[in-house]
């Protein structure tokens, strides 16, 4: 299977050029990709025209790598559950905008078919676009917020997260399944590049949610994560969600929020998505009952997460220890993998991830596309040459060889899933 390279005119419409074969994009690099490599483009999976962007193919007669004039290079989004393995190939053109917050992932068309580099890491189902019914939803809005009149967060959950982001978190939480979310900082140490919740007026791109405006409270919190925990299958609470900053700047409302929670129930998963920037406070909460942490970054080697990050008040070595702090006090470690292809992958960073690994005892990658504009990347973190690289899968594979105990996935696991088998598949 050889497919071909897509193309945009501009007004909304995708062609296939016949004339070359389509490419990956590994770091600065175009590369060809193996046939297994190539999968139909999941339900869910989108399609972006780039803008002041030339595709790179190969030429079906010369072999040769040469641009696709006939207009914008095509990428694909592909959805949650499936980490991708190259990105679109092209060339950026002078004066071309920086692109939006998604990911990028190479896309080909061959026998009617879309295709993307990609692999599904996670069986998990609970983000799937056909397990969600917009009545349902919308019937269990007006249900929670009406049981919850005076909750802060329940409404924002409701009216922001839900309503006018579609966020998938909160739209379970809607029907009542699996993990729900609590946003609760404001404010956040890390000044990433590519903040979801935050971009300064003068930066090129533009944050695609509005932060959360207020502090919750321990009571608001509590109101409507126990009948959650008590009623929900497969029940997960966390904290550190994509419309707030850094919940450990919370974490005295958080731990007043845990004691409370398990004062009414013990079932249930809790869980808190950070940067880890605080491991006296990671302590604090493992005290109390927090039963995991899932940690987000880009890269183990300092200055590549340092020149991203741009951390206030804390260190790399931070994120290290509150990670290890979990596993060593019995809880459950996973980190939020910013996967980047020719970055993620490359020697240096393999190194680095796995003598982590071996430090911090973690349980589960969660390899998650790095939504971000590449060229505007790798540029502002100072990344012009990535080196030697293995490929996303290969890495993959390494990571297994020498840690079998590591988990691979996407999503947050719950504690049953956590207690058994994880590789079972337990969302319906």
């Amino acid at each position: 299977m050889r497919p071909y390279i897509l193309y945009s005119d501009g007004n909304g419409n995708i062609f296939e050029d016949t004339s070359l074969y389509a490419l990956g994009r590994s770091g600065w690099d175009a590369v060809e990709v193996d046939e297994a490599d190539w999968i139909e483009l999941p339900d869910g999976g989108n399609h972006y025209e780039l803008p002041g962007r030339r595709g790179i193919g190969m030429d079906v007669e010369t072999g040769e790598l040469r641009l696709c004039e006939l207009g914008w290079a095509v990428a694909s989004f592909i959805p949650p559950a499936y980490t991708g393995l190259y990105i679109a190939p092209y060339e950026t053109l002078e004066d071309a905008p920086t692109l939006p917050l998604f990911c990028y992932t190479a896309s080909a068309w061959y026998d009617n078919k879309f295709y993307v580099t990609a692999i599904r890491i996670e069986k998990d189902i609970r983000q799937e676009k056909s397990g969600y019914d917009d009545n349902k939803i919308q019937e269990g809005v007006q249900k929670f917020t009406a049981a919850y009149p005076n909750n802060r967060l329940v409404k924002h959950l409701a009216e922001t997260c839900c309503n006018t982001y579609s966020c998938p978190a909160a739209r379970n939480y809607f029907i009542g399944r699996w993990e729900c979310p609590i946003p609760s900082s404001p404010a956040c140490n890390s000044n990433c590049l590519g903040c979801i919740s935050f971009q300064p007026s003068d930066e090129e791109i533009v944050s695609p949610h509005d932060r959360l405006t207020f502090k919750p409270t321990a009571q608001e919190i509590v109101e409507y994560t126990v009948p959650h925990l008590e009623t929900a299958p497969f029940p997960i609470v966390s904290w550190g969600q994509g419309c707030e900053g850094e919940p450990l700047l919370m974490w005295e409302t958080i731990k007043e929020s845990i004691i409370e929670i398990r004062k009414h129930t013990s079932k249930g998963s809790i869980n808190i998505n950070t940067n880890g920037s605080n491991p006296k406070a990671v302590k604090e909460l493992m005290d109390v009952g927090l039963n995991s942490i899932r940690v987000s970054l880009n890269s183990f080697r300092k200055d590549v997460y340092t020149s991203y990050y741009r951390p206030n008040n804390y260190q790399f070595e931070d994120i290290l220890e509150s990670m290890k702090i979990v596993t060593d006090n019995g809880g459950w470690t996973s980190i939020n993998y910013f996967v980047f292809p020719g970055a993620t992958d490359s020697v240096q960073e393999v190194e680095a991830l796995l003598k982590a690994i071996k430090y911090t005892n973690l349980n589960l990658i969660q390899w998650r596309n790095f939504n971000i504009d590449p060229d505007w990347y790798l540029g502002n973190i100072g990344m012009h040459d990535c080196g030697e690289r293995y490929g996303i899968k290969q890495m993959m594979e390494i990571v297994k060889d020498e840690f079998p105990h590591v988990k691979f996935g996407y999503f947050n696991p719950p504690i049953e899933r956590i207690k058994g088998d994880y590789d079972e598949e337990f969302a319906h």
